[in-house]
């Protein structure tokens, strides 16, 4: 008998259904799957046919059924096919990730160089961070290597300590649950009744379940780190009005620490949400930023495909050359506009 499409297809949603609710699965409810247009009729005759090929099991009479650990195989094989067919984009993602930190730094240091003032660079800043997926591998008999890919592609590696051997089926049964339901999920989305059903799923390795949502949960909360990159910050020295020794050297702390520049990217992100100019020019009092009431800053805000916001700042002295800072802004956020949704 044939694994036909058909079977293949019912039995993916039988599978899919019981990870997401842990009881057997009947013909009425897999009838209900958007991608079936079959009757209950026929799908029980698919289904008897997929019990005698040994992909489900009927627990005990008049129930329905749930996979054996030949239909897990198959389960597992075909989703490994189709993230292999992806694998090749999420390396080509995470090394995104590394260049864009670096090209972050360039544009900070290249922006200073060709305007001669302080400038600053926020990376990407989401909203409702999610989680794309999460890769476990089996480094030796006591960890696990959790790779997690959040919203914005931002990759950490989380080493996770077990207290026994894991055989590969059971990593793979705990990549696919892990993926299956939690994929696409804010850290506001995985609640108690969500885990509970997934311990419930896990069975004897809840333990280790556990320890990797923890670090799932850090990952996500991370994900929404700010960092800001800072250039030319010397050159504010190269103006008088702003050479004063208090005065200078409350400027070069601030663009040193950086702290104090995320109310400047916030303030910029909401004026930017309210007008959508794109530029904000902040003149001495109206700036956000404390330290800095003696500086105008020009900011602006560039766009990744993915719903990602960053800022992009200049700081120098209220008589700098606004059009050529506006002008240089301008473009440079239309190019880190079309770089980012390019390589999306």
């Amino acid at each position: 008998m044939e694994l036909n499409d058909r079977k293949k297809l019912i039995l993916k949603a039988i599978i899919a259904n019981y990870l997401e609710t842990g009881e057997p699965v009947g013909s009425r409810t897999i009838a209900k799957h958007p991608e079936l247009n079959l009757s209950s009729a026929t799908i029980r005759n698919e289904m008897a046919d997929l019990e005698d090929m040994g992909y489900i099991l009927q627990p005990h009479t008049s129930a329905g059924r749930i996979p054996s650990d030949t239909g897990y195989r198959f389960y597992v094989d075909q989703l490994m096919t189709e993230r292999d067919s992806e694998h090749e984009e999420k390396q080509a993602l995470i090394q995104r990730v590394d260049k864009m930190e670096v090209l972050l730094k360039q544009v900070a240091n290249a922006l200073a160089n060709s305007t001669n003032y302080a400038t600053m660079v926020s990376s990407p800043h989401y909203q409702n961070v999610t989680l794309k997926f999460v890769q476990l591998s089996q480094v030796d008999h006591e960890h696990l290597l959790a790779v997690i890919v959040t919203q914005g592609n931002i990759v950490k590696n989380k080493m996770i300590q077990v207290e026994e051997p894991l055989s590969n089926e059971d990593v793979l049964k705990l990549n696919v649950l892990l993926n299956t339901f939690l994929q696409g999920l804010t850290l506001q989305d995985i609640n108690l009744a969500l885990i509970q059903t997934m311990r419930e799923q896990a069975g004897i390795r809840q333990d280790v379940l556990e320890r990797i949502l923890e670090e799932i949960a850090k990952a996500i909360h991370d994900a929404d780190h700010m960092e800001i990159y800072t250039g030319g910050a010397t050159n504010i020295l190269k103006y008088p009005e702003l050479g004063n020794p208090d005065t200078a050297t409350e400027l070069l702390d601030t663009l040193v620490e950086k702290k104090a520049l995320t109310k400047l990217v916030d303030s910029t992100l909401e004026s930017d949400s309210d007008n959508h100019t794109g530029i904000q020019v902040y003149i001495g009092e109206e700036s956000p930023v404390k330290n800095m009431k003696d500086c105008s800053i020009v900011t602006a805000t560039y766009e990744l495909a993915e719903g990602g916001t960053g800022t992009v700042g200049i700081i120098g002295p209220k008589r700098m050359d606004y059009k050529k800072v506006v002008k240089t802004l301008k473009n440079l956020t239309e190019e880190l506009d079309d770089i980012f949704k390019d390589k999306s």
